[in-house]
């Protein structure tokens, strides 16, 4: 927990303690990729890491932002609030000006940053800082935001002011989500449900591979899928591909690109639903192949994965995984494998060393576990 180090720092930059401390944890999509901005679903979970805030006002209607990982420091005033501003305090400025567009009165203040959610995982370290710094902002001000408004806010910040054209699910996932459950959420009415995670209890684990990979959601590869989505919609005159009811006739209709993705869309749509059962039904099985499944529609259908995360999946699933798949926005990124837990090592081992193999360097591996949402911790 980096509660101790961001009041530390915190301190050292402004000669006082913070008025508290925030976190807001990454998440792990289980399943349901590219699904978010089709009007899909998704069931994502949130991780032990998180993005942590120290922060108090101040009265000059400024902003400092010290980030403690790059040990660097910005201040802004209400008119360097611009969107498309490069750097990693766009993320935390971002949220300001999210909020002063929605209405609110923000007051300037200190904030003080680190995390130890991994950066360009796959693993929503941006919706971290967002929906930490959003906390910090609505507790310092007062604001009576509600949980799914907030994580619209931290949306906001991410696409208007960032210019990542992503979905709500990494802001909801860092907002909502509850410890030892999955969210499941449906992206057109924002209706979410609470689904058991019981992964310990059925002698399993979910191991986290992060391979490395880096990726970015800003690149033209995310928006490019997107906009073949819009088109496809377009083309079917449907409000949104989870409208798609009959997959065979829409494939008739649309050029055989965009048309694989429409399939990957619809049939992930498809597997979240059916994970969502094969929770309540405490059918880990099941979720273990239509993780699988997903990964292979990722990769053949929708052309988001690469070397490296199919090497994981691959291999995770020659050692002896239930299931495994890529998560995140793709080209990169970590792997979860669904696995028994007295091989949790072995899997983990056979990954390292298929990665040597193909020179590809050493992942980093740990365990998924599913945690609580953005909170006040002191």
């Amino acid at each position: 927990m980096l509660t101790p180090k961001v009041i530390a720092a915190f301190s050292a930059l402004t000669g006082h303690d913070p008025a508290g401390v925030w976190a807001a944890p990454g998440r792990i999509n289980l399943i349901g990729e590219h699904t978010d901005y089709n009007d899909g679903f998704v069931l994502p979970f949130a991780l032990p890491q998180a993005a942590y805030v120290a922060a108090a006002p101040r009265t000059d209607g400024r902003w400092r932002f010290r980030s403690v990982d790059l040990d660097e420091t910005v201040e802004l005033g209400q008119d360097e609030l611009v969107p498309g501003s490069p750097g990693w305090h766009s993320y935390l400025a971002g949220v300001v000006w999210a909020l002063r567009q929605a209405g609110h009165t923000v007051a300037g203040a200190d904030v003080v940053l680190a995390s130890d959610v991994p950066l360009g995982a796959g693993l929503s370290s941006s919706a971290a800082i967002e929906c930490a710094v959003l906390a910090a902002f609505a507790d310092l001000n007062g604001l009576g935001i509600e949980p799914l408004d907030r994580a619209k806010l931290a949306r906001t910040a991410e696409n208007a002011y960032v210019g990542a054209p992503t979905g709500l699910l990494d802001q909801a996932a860092s907002t909502l989500c509850i410890a030892d459950h999955a969210l499941f959420l449906d992206c057109r009415d924002f209706a979410s449900r609470q689904v058991p995670l019981a992964v310990t209890g059925a002698g399993l684990e979910i191991l986290v591979v992060d391979t490395r990979t880096r990726h970015s959601h800003v690149d033209g590869e995310y928006a490019a899928r997107r906009a073949s989505c819009e088109e496809a919609s377009r083309i079917l005159g449907v409000p949104a591909l989870r409208d798609v009811t009959d997959l065979d006739a829409a494939l008739a209709h649309l050029p055989e690109l965009i048309g694989r993705r429409v399939r990957h869309v619809v049939t992930e749509n498809a597997r979240v639903l059916e994970s969502v059962a094969a929770l309540d039904a405490g059918d880990y099985a099941r979720l273990g192949e239509l993780m699988t499944a997903s990964h292979a529609s990722m990769r053949d259908d929708y052309e988001i994965t690469e070397t490296s995360v199919d090497l994981a999946v691959a291999t995770a699933c020659d050692a002896g995984a239930l299931g495994a798949r890529m998560t995140g926005g793709g080209f990169g990124g970590c792997v979860l494998a669904l696995v028994r837990a007295e091989q949790v090592d072995a899997v983990a081992a056979s990954v390292t060393a298929a990665f040597a193999e193909a020179s590809l360097g050493v992942p980093v591996t740990f365990l998924g576990r599913p945690s609580a949402g953005a909170r006040r911790l002191s």
